[in-house]
């Protein structure tokens, strides 16, 4: 499909030449339309939160399909949860209230209308990571900020998405290091934590994880393009 026929399909006609500009310019296709579709569900999106990818729909997935393996009615956590696309299809699929956390208040909003669009169920709290959560989880899943502030992405990508939600100190990995250090104060004892990280990050991270979680099975997936991308940390 086409620029112009993705933007046909979605925006009214006499609307589309006008959004080709907009596309021209390099704004990103997603954002002239407004909504896009995640594990076939519609979420609405704008610059306040990152653009959800397929990547972060195999982490869904995949992490579903371990909740279902090891756990009955699991309390989960989004951390970062952007426009909600985790969390919100979480909760429909494990018909269960998820909890989801962002730093940003202006993502929330977004993510607040994504739960009421999709009816799902979300509780939704304004927090830098851990520091508003109060309760503990069977899992934790995240696709938190990976990139490198010396690295080089797509201009689309770079003048069009929330920064705060693309980029981290440490090389990309700062995250990661601050979720797995505090984890063990908000996970039950059996627990599964789950990430999608950066294509050139798994030693880093699964050594990170096995220093906080020696005693746990640490192992990481490729996408379906066979690149590194999820790491989950399971304790049964």
């Amino acid at each position: 499909m086409t620029n112009k026929e993705y933007l046909q399909k979605y925006l009214k006609k006499e609307n589309v030449e006008e959004e080709l500009l907009r596309l021209e310019k390099g704004e990103a296709i997603q954002y002239i339309v407004g909504s896009m579709d995640f594990y076939g569900l519609p979420f609405l999106v704008n610059k306040n939160v990152l653009i959800p990818r397929w990547e972060t729909e195999e982490l869904v997935e995949r992490t579903l399909k371990i909740l279902d393996m090891y756990f009955k009615e699991p309390k989960v956590l989004d951390i970062g949860t952007g426009s909600g696309c985790i969390a919100i299809t979480m909760s429909k699929k494990l018909h269960l209230r998820v909890d989801a956390s962002d730093i940003s208040r202006e993502a929330l909003e977004v993510a607040k209308q994504n739960c009421k669009k999709n009816e799902a169920d979300v509780v939704f709290i304004e927090s830098d990571l851990f520091s508003n959560i109060h309760k503990k989880y069977d899992c934790i899943i995240s696709n938190p900020p990976y990139i490198s502030y010396e690295e080089e992405i797509m201009a689309v990508v770079k003048e069009n998405e929330p920064s705060i939600a693309l980029y981290a100190e440490e090389d990309g990995i700062a995250f990661y290091r601050q979720i797995l250090k505090e984890a063990k104060n908000y996970i039950i004892e059996k627990f599964l934590i789950a990430f999608e990280i950066g294509q050139t990050q798994k030693e880093r991270v699964m050594k990170i994880a096995s220093s906080y979680f020696p005693n746990s099975k640490i192992w990481c997936e490729k996408d379906l393009s066979g690149l590194d991308r999820y790491i989950f940390v399971l304790q049964v």
